[in-house]
């Protein structure tokens, strides 16, 4: 198996209709022997297969509309009107492209009543609950609706993707206002009415100076000129244009994620089909897919691979390793979990173009006699096992767990080409081999699902033979050294981004291996207890409901949802469904929760069940079977800005503040005669921005030991520190936080539900005495335009492209980036140093103590009571004096046996 990707690819999912209709038209006439027309089918089928080669998917599906009306003529008859019949030409080109998704086993739908695009609406949100990346292949415009963090657009006739600033690039509105745009221009293909008079410069001026379409419709007669009485004069309709314009993402459909894992494709039929229809290109190249990466698009990047089977090989190996300025290593291995894999073999590299692939366990029927791994220790554990002997890696930490598991340490680990990319350019993209390989060398690496197959019938590494297997683990490791030899000279160039790498993040690859192996103890009985205990509050729910409603139903049935809320307690309808219902979806229900008590019941139903699913019944599941803990997975090189990650499970998500989150907190444990210890850096961010802006009146706030939303309160609204109510400083709270992270007025407003006038009072009183603050934040932004980046106090960089943007959201987007991207990015370094020093500080007594997690701004420790005891405000110091800041560092830190225990801090330390 191999760990070339630390992320996964994404799921694909392709409006089939778009796709067909552009290649149908982007193509010359094409026919088949017996004059079928088939152009549409290979435009279509050749973007297909290059769809799988550059992303190898895990997940796709082609959706494509219904015949027939749809919901939407409901709402309006005149919906599609104008559009002209189908050509027969195309027609009869699509059960030809049915056919050919059948033969390639790629999942296909296409629902009765539901438009391809909602379809595709519910899978990306269905998606984004999972947190997966998601790539809609799409020429539609009406798409763009849907980008945000973890949805894109592709337009492969154009070979451009679109994320939320490419949206706003291209559009001159964010995709939050994609659908007002529309509604305001109207669409002359789906006959949706507009604005008469009102493209696309205008629907963008108006909303960016209105804020959203519904603001500039109750201020429409402030709207002057001929453009202004047009806009009047088609008010009536927008509300319907916009309804029209929206993509539904709840919708009732026959599948899920899950059902759209992509088979094999039958050779045989496709190979007939093929025939049949003159494609004897795609026959020739079935077996390599060359079509889909021309020979052109590679450069001549070759491996040569020896393949170590014996004694006198191993010694061969061991003595080049030995004689080597840098060793490249690379695990092959029979799964993706580093603390549940079996090494199946290593590969290593110490000049470009030649390799060693050491296979030690692979099993398929005739696999030749291989070397034990007590032979592999004997021979290559002292090397690797050597601090003197420089070590590097693609995703390094992973083959550090593995090879550790096995009796194989390592040591000297130097280098990382993974950490390299993101070190010299966080934001460029992703840092995977394939990526970085393509983007550094041009060339196009021997994929996972090339040697192991796709789907169901996807082999594992051990089942694979040396003659497939050796090439591509060889390869693993001659481009990792090649990529290393590329990025690192440019990394050096930067002498405070290469201090980083060496002084930061590579040290920090080992301690995290340790942390990943050394996991934490969860309760699965007290995770049982308490799944039961909100399964009861679940049913205590349920009979408020009840009681509420006048009557029994199923609380998980939309349809019966509908019919209490809507016809049984005549509640308003917000919106409705794509088949024309009312929606019962959970921003509704928020809406409604004060107009009466069943939408809140029907939430907090919701939200009991999704704590038990998520947390309660998942986290037992994670637990391995050997050690008896959790072991989540860290990524250092996902957040821009420094910040880490954790997936398998997401500590950084577990719930803080509800009684039910904290109850999941208490089921982690430690161990039998042991304690946790939980140590928090107080307000970090803040007292960041009092060190960076140097304002006075902060940094004594800070340096009193005052409660800074307490003293900002008293600042903003001109009373005495003792006479702060709490709803003041709840709302210099929000003042606080929001300005760290670019809030503007409109934001601020919302969060205190206030009026935005009042907002932007509140926000010109704290820069009146704050000064300080709002010359950094002035003066961030001037570095940011200058230089193209900002830069932590470590010289941490992010980059900005968009800071000198024309588009104002781009560029509005690009500046609050700046203002707070050194303030986390410095966070984040902080707690790096703080691990690396307690982690040698813990190796250098010998203490028994362990690190066992970093979430946010936090450190867990497990160890011997006593110890934790001794060491806890030791521990606690040492975070403190780890930087020293113009205003104190404090850390509070409590202890207990279980999490929440510890969580809730019960001392402090300040520098």
């Amino acid at each position: 198996m191999s760990n070339k990707d630390d992320s996964g690819a994404p799921l694909i999912l392709i409006d089939g209709s778009s796709w067909l209709y552009r290649a149908f038209h982007a193509l010359p006439p094409l026919t088949a022997p017996d004059g079928e027309p088939t152009g549409a089918v290979y435009g279509m089928g050749n973007m297909l297969r290059r769809l799988q080669t550059d992303y190898a998917p895990e997940r796709i599906a082609v959706i494509f509309d219904p015949r027939g009306k749809t919901f939407r003529n409901d709402i309006y008859a005149e919906y599609k009107a104008n559009r002209p019949p189908t050509p027969e030409e195309l027609a009869s080109q699509f059960p030809l492209i049915k056919e050919l998704l059948a033969a390639m086993g790629i999942p296909m739908l296409q629902i009765d009543g539901v438009e391809a695009d909602d379809v595709i609406g519910t899978l990306a949100t269905q998606a984004r609950a999972r947190d997966w990346q998601v790539l809609v292949v799409t020429g539609d415009k009406d798409m763009a609706q849907l980008v945000d963090a973890q949805v894109q657009l592709l337009d492969t006739m154009k070979n451009k993707r679109l994320d939320a600033a490419a949206v706003t690039e291209k559009f001159g509105v964010p995709p939050e206002l994609i659908v007002d745009y529309l509604a305001l221009m109207g669409d002359s293909s789906d006959n949706i009415p507009g604005i008469n008079g009102v493209g696309p410069k205008t629907a963008a001026k108006w909303l960016n100076q209105y804020g959203d379409l519904d603001t500039l419709i109750a201020k429409a007669d402030e709207v002057g000129g001929k453009i202004g009485e047009k806009l009047r004069a088609g008010l009536e309709q927008l509300p319907m244009a916009r309804d029209l314009a929206t993509i539904r993402c709840e919708i009732e459909i026959p599948a899920d994620l899950d059902t759209l894992v992509p088979g094999e494709t039958d050779t045989g039929t496709f190979v007939a089909l093929c025939q049949r229809l003159g494609f004897s290109r795609w026959i020739e190249d079935s077996s390599s897919d060359t079509e889909a990466a021309p020979a052109g698009d590679k450069q001549a990047v070759t491996t040569e691979t020896t393949t170590v089977l014996s004694s006198e090989q191993l010694d061969e190996l061991a003595e080049a390793l030995q004689q080597a300025e840098l060793i490249c290593l690379d695990c092959e291995t029979d799964a993706l979990d580093s603390m549940a894999a079996g090494l199946v073999g290593l590969s290593f590299a110490v000049e470009p173009g030649k390799a060693w692939y050491l296979p030690v366990s692979h099993d398929y029927m005739g696999a030749p006699d291989q070397l034990s791994l007590d032979q592999v220790r004997k021979a290559l554990g002292p090397v690797l096992a050597d601090p003197k002997k420089p070590k590097l890696g693609q995703h390094i930490k992973y083959d550090l767990n593995v090879l550790a598991r096995h009796d194989l340490p390592v040591a000297g680990v130097a280098y990382d080409s993974m950490l390299e990319s993101y070190v010299l350019d966080p934001t460029a993209s992703r840092h995977d081999m394939d990526t970085l390989a393509m983007r550094h060398l041009q060339h196009a690496t021997i994929k996972f699902s090339d040697v192991a197959g796709k789907g169901k019938k996807q082999l594992t590494f051990n089942q694979i033979d040396l003659e497939q297997a050796a090439p591509y683990a060889g390869e693993d490791a001659d481009i990792t050294l090649r990529l290393h030899q590329q990025i690192y000279p440019q990394l050096q160039k930067v002498e405070p981004l290469e201090k980083l790498f060496r002084e930061i993040e590579m040290p920090l690859v080992p301690v995290l291996a340790q942390i990943e192996r050394n996991g934490v103890k969860v309760d699965a009985k007290l995770l049982g207890r308490i799944s039961a205990e909100l399964a009861q509050r679940q049913g205590e729910i349920q009979q408020q409901a009840f009681d509420e409603a006048g009557g029994e139903f199923n609380l998980g049935s939309p349809a019966q949802l509908q019919e209490i809320l809507f016809e049984k307690l005549g509640l308003r309808v917000v919106k409705k469904t794509p088949k024309g219902q009312p929606s019962t979806a959970e921003d509704v229900l928020q809406e409604l929760a004060d107009e009466h008590p069943l939408p809140r019941l029907i939430l907090e139903w919701r939200g009991m069940a999704k704590l038990r699913s998520t947390y309660t019944e998942s986290l037992p599941r994670q637990i391995n079977p050997k050690t008896g803990r959790i072991h989540t997975s860290y990524h250092q090189a996902v957040a821009a800005t420094g910040r880490l990650s954790s997936t398998e499970p997401n500590l950084q998500n577990i719930p803080i503040r509800t009684a039910a989150g904290k109850r999941i907190r208490e089921a982690f444990i430690a161990e039998p005669d042991c304690s946790l210890v939980a140590i928090d850096y107080s307000q970090i961010e803040l007292r960041l921005m009092a060190h960076l802006s140097e304002d006075t009146r902060l940094q004594e706030a800070f340096r009193s030991a005052k409660d800074v939303h307490r003293a900002t309160a008293a600042e903003v609204f001109g009373v005495e520190l003792d006479r702060v109510s709490e709803d003041q400083r709840r709302s210099a709270k929000a003042i606080n936080f929001g300005l760290i992270y670019g809030m503007s007025a409109f934001g601020l407003a919302k969060q205190l539900g206030i009026a935005r006038g009042d907002a932007q009072d509140y926000i010109d009183r704290f820069f009146q005495r704050y000064p300080g603050v709002q010359a950094y934040m002035e003066g961030t932004r001037e570095f940011a335009r200058e230089h193209g980046y900002v830069q932590t106090l470590r010289g941490r960089r992010l980059y900005l492209p968009d800071i000198k943007a024309r588009n104002q959201n781009l560029r509005q987007y690009a500046e609050r980036t700046a203002i707070n991207a050194p303030l986390q990015g410095t966070a984040a370094d902080l707690i790096k140093l703080a691990m690396l020093d307690i982690h040698g500080f813990l190796q250098d007594n010998d203490a028994d103590v362990r690190m066992i997690m970093q979430v946010h701004d936090e450190l867990v420790f497990e160890g011997p009571s006593e110890q934790i005891q001794a060491l806890a405000p030791k521990l606690a110091e040492r975070m403190c004096k780890i930087v020293g800041l113009s205003v104190p560092l404090v850390a509070d830190w409590g202890i207990g046996t279980q999490w929440n225990q510890a969580h809730t801090a019960t001392d402090s330390v300040s520098s």
